[in-house]
């Protein structure tokens, strides 16, 4: 859990490969359904556009049918939800059909102008997805193939106007998320600035007490 731009996505990339269990990130799943035009994805584009959160009753549909495939049985990492209190119940209501229960929720945090420069510098391949920022990792230094800089993209919901919006729907509805599994003792706030490789280590101390 975390702000936008937090590195929320990093992390629990590299937990996955340790971890050997799913990464389950609700903005891909989201962005992927805008791309591929389809039903779900017609729904939520100008929630994701206007950097508002997606209503929580399609959040439901989408977490419920993740969360029931087969490779989810032995575990997985939840990336981007829950966002909101109602959506702490909702995953509550689904996870005690399933039978599974939450072990941690690590909160990343980093000052928020660092946040606004990480997202507002992003950019996107349009043709295969790389992530790339025009700072810390232009095309060049990350080995891309003769892309041009003009051919990179920026997605509607890192314009810094839009940044500065999505961070203010983050305090004000996802912070009792915070507050509600800081409750249960589930909560480990984690230091995201510096090296991912060490945001990594902080995260593992956090999970050996699990």
């Amino acid at each position: 859990m975390g702000p936008p731009g937090v590195g929320k996505g990093t992390q629990a990339r590299k937990l996955t490969e340790r971890l050997r269990v799913p990464h389950v990130s609700t903005g891909d799943m989201l962005r992927d359904a805008v791309h591929d035009g389809s039903v779900l994805g017609r729904r939520v584009r100008p929630f994701l556009e206007a950097g508002q959160l997606v209503p929580d009753e399609l959040m439901e549909e989408l977490i419920v049918e993740r969360l029931g495939r087969q490779d989810a049985k032995q575990g997985f990492i939840l990336d981007g939800f829950p966002r909101t209190a109602d959506q702490v119940i909702t995953l509550d209501r689904v996870l005690g059909r399933l039978g599974a229960t939450l072990d941690r929720a690590f909160v990343l945090t980093v000052p928020e102008a660092e946040l606004v420069r990480r997202l507002s510098g992003r950019r996107v391949c349009p043709g295969c997805g790389a992530l790339y920022h025009i700072e810390s990792r232009p095309p060049a230094s990350a080995g891309a193939k003769r892309l041009r800089p003009k051919a990179l993209v920026q997605r509607p919901d890192d314009q810094e106007d839009v940044v500065k919006h999505r961070l203010e729907v983050y305090r004000d509805q996802t912070l009792p998320v915070i507050r509600a599994y800081s409750d249960r003792s589930l909560h480990v706030e984690v230091d995201g600035t510096g090296d991912p490789d060490a945001v990594s280590r902080r995260i593992d101390r956090g999970l050996a007490a699990v």
